[in-house]
C-alpha cells in the first residue's frame, strides 16, 4: 500500500505545487526588475477568485469549448502522475515514459486550439494558428532530445533512465550539454515564456497562448490557468530528472521521500531563479523570429545526438 499511497501523494504534490512554482519564478522576477512583488502564494488566490467567479459563455460556442477546459487540465494531471517527483519505482512507473508525455501535451494542445476556433473570434483563430505554429517546431526537437537521451539511458522510460543517471554517477558527457540547452529553449516554447511569449501581456500582436483563452472565463479559466502552471512544473522536473537526478528517493520509504522532496524543492526554486533572471536579461522576439529560435533548438539536438554517435559510442 505504501507504493499507491506514495504515487499518489506525489501526484497531488505535483499539482498543488505548481501555482506555488509559477509564484517564485514572478516574485523574483519583480524583485530582480525593482517592481514590488505579490506573495508567492498569490497565484492560489488569483485561481479562488476565478473558481468563485460565474461562467460565461458565448452563444455562438459548442459543447467542444464547455468540455475543452477539463481535457487540458486532465491531461496535465495525467502527465504529473507519469514524471516521478521526489520517487521512482512507484506503481505509475509502467507508463512514466516521455513519449507518453509528449503525447499528453500534443492532447492539451489540440483541443486547445479546436476550442480557440470554436469561439470564431479573430483572437482565438490567431491564437491557435501560432499556437500550433511554435508547436511544430517544438515537437521535433523535443523529440529528437528523447531520442537522444533514449539512445544514452537504453530506454525512453523516465523511473528506468534515472536509475541509469544514478547507477553511472557524475559524468561529463557532451551530448547532455548540448540536449539540456535544447530542452531548456524548447521548455521556454512551449510554456508561453519570454523571449518567445509574455504570459502577463495581452497585446493582441504579440500574444500566442493568452489569445486561445481571452473568451474563457470563471472556473474554465481557473482550469486552463492551472493546467498552464503544472505544464510549467512539468519542464522544470522533466529537466532535473533527466540530468541531475541526484537526491529523489529510489527506495519506498517515507524518509527517502522527505529527502527526495527537499532536493526537489532546492532545484526548483534554483531553476525558476534563473529563469526569472534570463526573463529579466532578455527581451520578447519578435514572432518571425520564433522559427529561428525554435530551429536552433532543433539543431542543438542534432548536435547531441552526433556527438553521443562519435564520442561515446564503444
Amino acid at each position: 500500500m505504501i507504493e499507491w499511497a506514495l504515487a499518489i501523494a506525489q501526484t497531488l504534490l505535483f499539482v498543488t505545487a505548481a501555482p506555488l512554482l509559477a509564484g517564485w519564478i514572478k516574485c523574483c522576477r519583480c524583485h530582480l526588475q525593482n517592481r514590488a512583488a505579490p506573495m508567492v502564494w498569490q497565484p492560489y488566490r488569483d485561481l479562488a477568485r476565478l473558481f468563485g467567479k460565474n461562467v460565461v459563455v458565448a452563444d455562438t460556442t459548442s459543447w467542444l469549448f464547455r468540455l475543452a477546459p477539463y481535457v487540458v487540465f486532465g491531461a496535465a494531471v495525467l502527465a504529473a502522475s507519469v514524471v516521478p517527483l521526489i520517487a521512482t519505482h512507484l506503481p505509475t512507473n509502467a507508463i512514466a515514459d516521455v513519449i507518453v508525455l509528449v503525447g499528453f501535451f500534443a492532447l492539451a494542445r489540440f483541443v486547445q486550439a479546436l476550442a480557440a476556433l470554436d469561439a470564431g473570434t479573430a483572437f482565438g483563430g490567431m491564437g491557435a494558428s501560432r499556437e500550433m505554429t511554435v508547436a511544430s517546431l517544438a515537437e521535433p526537437a523535443m523529440l529528437l532530445v528523447v531520442f537522444t537521451f533514449s539512445v544514452t539511458a537504453n530506454t525512453t522510460n523516465l523511473s528506468t533512465a534515472i536509475d541509469h543517471i544514478l547507477a553511472s554517477g557524475l559524468v561529463l558527457r557532451p551530448s547532455f550539454i548540448f540536449i539540456a540547452v535544447a530542452l531548456l529553449m524548447v521548455a521556454v516554447a512551449e510554456t508561453g515564456r519570454v523571449p518567445v511569449d509574455n504570459p502577463a501581456t495581452h497585446l493582441e500582436l504579440t500574444m500566442l497562448h493568452e489569445a486561445m483563452i481571452l473568451e474563457y472565463g470563471g472556473r474554465h479559466l481557473a482550469l486552463v490557468e492551472w493546467a498552464g502552471q503544472i505544464k510549467l512544473m512539468l519542464y522544470g522536473v522533466l529537466f532535473i530528472d533527466l540530468f541531475v537526478p541526484w537526491g529523489i528517493a529510489s527506495q519506498l520509504s517515507w524518509a527517502a521521500a522527505g529527502t527526495g522532496l527537499v532536493a526537489v524543492a532546492a532545484k526548483l526554486a534554483l531553476l525558476g531563479l534563473v529563469l526569472a533572471v534570463s526573463e529579466t536579461l532578455v527581451a520578447k522576439m519578435r514572432l518571425f523570429r520564433v522559427p529561428g529560435y525554435l530551429g536552433f533548438a532543433f539543431l542543438l539536438g542534432l548536435l547531441g545526438m552526433l556527438s553521443h554517435v562519435i564520442l561515446e559510442v564503444g
